[in-house]
């Protein structure tokens, strides 16, 4: 396959200042690879870009429904929160179905993401807490397996932990992948993260999108609550939240720290894997909405719709436009 490239540029008036090189694997789920910027075998951190596939063996095993999970609440199994209350409030209802409260939480607490939610606890006078974390809900979806399955709630969060196990098997068989050639790390919320190469995530992206179309109960289930809650995916004002929305369901998108996101198409049975060389969400959102425009998953209309992620201003401290960032790709296949 010859390979394309993808660099996302930034503009200080018309001169490029500062460049980025994003690498791209797009697959199908019965095809394999079909189209790549840059190295698509690159070996990167996935970070929070799979949390779809870290809920999966909860969902699988009955969770959802024996602790009556709403959607909003497996929605944020999945997210990258923002702290909003609406966030907060469903990670503190997963913990307390599951019998567990916030102390259980291994995550540590930071200031919402979401600024205004930040500034509003600032100004009452409230410490962040671990449900402000952005990963609360992924966390309380963890406990609330280690409940149902009888497993000990202390150290879920640890690689020998059988909540743990279960997911990194159920990573390796979704990417195709031998379980033992699966590099681990640590994530900034405390979990496992996992070091994979870029062709094999966009392929279990596939793979997920696909059993979704096809009506697997565990991915449907996922997929379904993410479509219709995608403020649970992530929040106000952040790109998977309103990329959902002007998708009208037609595809999920999942970012990870450091420059890497996921996206799944279901009705074309494909999956997207990118990452930033030098980890710059700057550069991440533009690239990945050039992409999508790219193999036709988003419009022209649509990619109007979301500017301000596809082409984000530069402004200075005197509110004065400066700038611009904007991503050149040429998929190869």
């Amino acid at each position: 396959m010859k390979t394309g490239t993808c660099t996302v540029e930034v503009l200080r008036g018309e001169v490029v200042e500062s460049q980025h090189r994003v690498h791209v694997a797009v697959a199908h789920a019965d095809q394999g690879l079909i189209a790549s910027a840059g190295n698509p075998a690159h070996i990167s951190f996935v970070r929070s870009s799979i949390k779809m596939f870290q809920a999966l063996p909860f969902v699988e095993s009955g969770g959802v429904d024996h602790f009556a999970l709403s959607g909003e609440e497996l929605a944020l199994c999945t997210a990258s929160h923002g702290g909003e209350l609406f966030h907060v409030s469903a990670a503190r209802s997963i913990l307390a179905k599951a019998s567990l409260d916030e102390a259980a939480l291994a995550c540590g607490p930071h200031p919402p993401m979401h600024g205004p939610s930040a500034d509003a606890l600032r100004a009452s006078g409230l410490w962040p807490s671990r449900l402000h974390n952005n990963c609360s809900g992924k966390h309380g979806g963890m406990l609330a397996y280690s409940a149902l399955m009888g497993w000990p709630t202390d150290g879920y969060h640890r690689a020998p932990h059988p909540v743990q196990q279960r997911i990194v098997a159920t990573v390796a068989t979704w990417m195709g992948i031998e379980q033992d050639d699966v590099e681990q790390g640590i994530d900034g919320c405390g979990l496992p993260t996992f070091a994979l190469p870029l062709d094999a995530v966009a392929e279990g992206c596939a793979r997920f999108a696909a059993a979704a179309a096809d009506g697997q109960p565990a991915p449907a289930r996922i997929f379904a609550a993410m479509m219709t809650h995608p403020e649970f995916v992530a929040g106000t004002d952040r790109l998977d939240t309103d990329l959902i929305r002007t998708a009208q369901g037609r595809l999920f998108s999942k970012v990870g720290a450091e420059g890497f996101y996921c996206v799944g198409i279901p009705s074309t049975r494909t999956g997207i894997a990118l990452k930033v060389e030098d980890g710059a969400l700057r550069a991440a959102e533009p690239a990945l909405l050039a992409i999508l425009h790219a193999i036709d998953a988003i419009s022209a209309s649509d990619l109007e719709t979301l500017a301000r992620y596809a082409r984000p201003r530069i402004v200075n401290t005197r509110g004065e436009l400066v700038g611009h960032i904007r991503a050149a790709v040429s998929l190869g296949s």
